[in-house]
């Protein structure tokens, strides 16, 4: 088997960013997918399900209701590693392009005060499972750490 996309990114070098993970095209309309970086891997220790879930919630929740990005949405969902986020946005999009919708959902995150939108055992199948107070403590430190900050080395995968 041919060795997917993301599975080619040198993770020992991989910063914390907003990266380009992959293009794909639907007919002509393209799909970009965006690799939020949130935990640098395997030097960090990973984001817990609670938070990551809180954080899954809020972002996506976030997103469906912007004024622009609510029909740019495709998804919006938790890496299986656990060191950040992905995010599909339709057009053919650079990492630069997304800076500020993404520095504005986790300003979101960080500034909730609430109750976790879905967090109820009729809109989710793990309702019980998420952490608000870490979820904010990772959007934060992501936001004031990162998003902040940003340098070419958070915003283009390493070769």
């Amino acid at each position: 088997m041919k060795k997917i996309e993301s599975f080619q990114v040198n993770h020992l070098n991989l910063k914390r960013g907003i990266y380009v993970s992959r293009k794909d095209f639907v007919n002509e309309n393209a799909l970009t997918t965006f690799d939020i970086r949130m935990k640098e891997p395997n030097k960090e220790p990973v984001i817990n399900t609670a938070e990551l879930h809180a954080i899954e919630h809020l972002g996506a929740t976030f997103l469906r209701n912007h004024s622009v990005y609510d029909k740019l949405t495709v998804y919006f969902g938790p890496m299986g590693c656990r060191t950040g986020m992905y995010v599909i946005f339709k057009g053919d999009l650079k990492s630069t392009d997304v800076i500020e919708i993404i520095k504005e959902m986790f300003l979101f995150i960080k500034n909730y005060d609430g109750e976790i939108p879905g967090s109820d055992a009729a809109s989710c199948g793990n309702y019980l499972d998420m952490n608000l107070p870490m979820a904010i403590y990772e959007a934060s430190k992501f936001y004031e750490e990162i998003l902040c900050n940003l340098k070419d080395e958070n915003l283009n995968y390493p070769k």
